[in-house]
């Protein structure tokens, strides 16, 4: 089966061909795509106390960055041209970004980071870079010109606010119009610049690094682990040099650390609280005025609900979800129905709810992980 989003490809022609392996350009990936928001839009959603947003200026060949929220005034004196407002997770404020990144789901939910919304005027660009991630780069408003490279050369400018190519050699350039999708993979060199006022959408996909995981794996452990017994030695020895660590400590410092120990079902519990885990600035708006449990289900059943814009949910294959940072067993009667919400971030209108379901989403719906359905009201 194709989709509209990859042009003439499958997605399994583009997984086998393309992922993480080379760019894909594709013309009119979405039919008279104009953006989702206005320049003005991105600008208040840039001032907003809770979004995560950039400004990188470019004068006199020298950049800057600032980092918001920011205030309107900010954007009154800067310069016609040469400057980038950067703001991340914008899925997290409208519906209309949500079902945006749906249109992705041939990659798993797993990998999605966010849809970060950029807007430039004449000339503006965050500089050639490199990011470690998997990104498509779809043209809303206006036009974009990419340059890019496969260059091995990663070395950077000195003392620059931005990790900006310090030898960029392009090897192929495409001009971007409304619609149009360049898709990179990790580690590939890139270079856009805006040739009128521009807004690009960028699809990006979480790649942690080997020690982020290594790392949080060993906290998870720490967290979830007994292990009992302390440090003993009734058969110390003297030693001649009292501030040498001793061989027979060495000893017995291994055999106790050989007691950390794993199974699959550990990675697999780490890994769903690790990728549901909400970034440090996220916080959830618990209804101030909740519906009493009956009401509640009775909505549910006309309207169904849906994942809160900011909610994070994953499933896996042994009756385990994983939603915010948590890990909730399931049974088997109810994980069917919850699986569907995992997948669509909505749940239609339905009839029969078994206890098991209703009891889960009620909790959900008190601590502001979901909400009704207001699509269907």
């Amino acid at each position: 089966m194709k989709t509209i989003i990859l042009g003439d490809l499958t997605p399994r022609d583009f997984l086998r061909d393309y992922w993480q392996k080379k760019p894909l350009l594709v013309r009119n990936a979405l039919a008279e795509f104009e953006g989702l928001l206005t320049r003005d839009e991105l600008i208040n959603l840039a001032c907003q106390e809770d979004a995560q947003s950039r400004l990188v200026i470019r004068k006199n060949e020298k950049w800057s960055i600032k980092q918001g929220p920011f205030t309107i005034r900010d954007f009154s004196g800067l310069q016609k041209k040469q400057w980038t407002l950067l703001v991340n997770d914008v899925n997290h404020f409208f519906h209309s970004a949500r079902d945006l990144l749906l249109k992705f789901n041939f990659i798993p939910h797993a990998r999605l980071d966010d849809l970060m919304i950029s807007y430039a005027p004449r000339g503006g660009g965050i500089g050639p870079h490199l990011d470690s991630y998997d990104v498509f780069l779809l043209q809303g408003l206006g036009r974009r010109r990419w340059q890019i490279s496969a260059q091995q050369d990663d070395s950077l400018i000195a003392d620059a606010p931005l990790k900006i190519l310090s030898n960029f050699c392009p090897e192929q350039e495409w001009t971007l119009e409304s619609g149009d999708m360049l898709y990179l993979p990790p580690n590939y060199a890139h270079h856009g610049v805006a040739e009128n006022d521009c807004m690009t959408y960028s699809i990006g996909f979480r790649a942690p690094s080997h020690h982020d995981l290594i790392t949080q794996f060993l906290i998870y452990l720490q967290d979830h682990m007994e292990i009992d017994g302390w440090y003993e030695d009734p058969g110390m020895q003297l030693q001649s040099h009292p501030a040498r660590i001793s061989q027979a400590m060495l000893r017995q410092t291994r055999g106790i650390l050989s007691k950390i120990k794993w199974h699959h079902v550990d990675i697999e519990n780490f890994l769903g609280i690790y990728l549901t885990e909400p970034k440090a600035h996220i916080f959830f708006k618990q209804p101030s005025c909740p519906l009493v449990r009956e009401v509640f289900i009775q909505r549910v059943k006309e309207m169904g609900v849906q994942l809160d814009l900011k909610s994070r949910m994953l499933i896996s294959g042994n009756n385990l979800l994983f939603l915010n940072g948590e890990a909730y067993p399931i049974d088997s009667d109810a994980y069917p129905l919850l699986e569907k919400l995992a997948d669509r971030q909505i749940l239609p209108p339905c009839d029969t709810l078994d206890s098991a379901v209703i009891h889960i989403l009620y909790e959900w719906y008190l601590y502001g992980y979901i909400t009704i359905n207001e699509a269907t009201n």
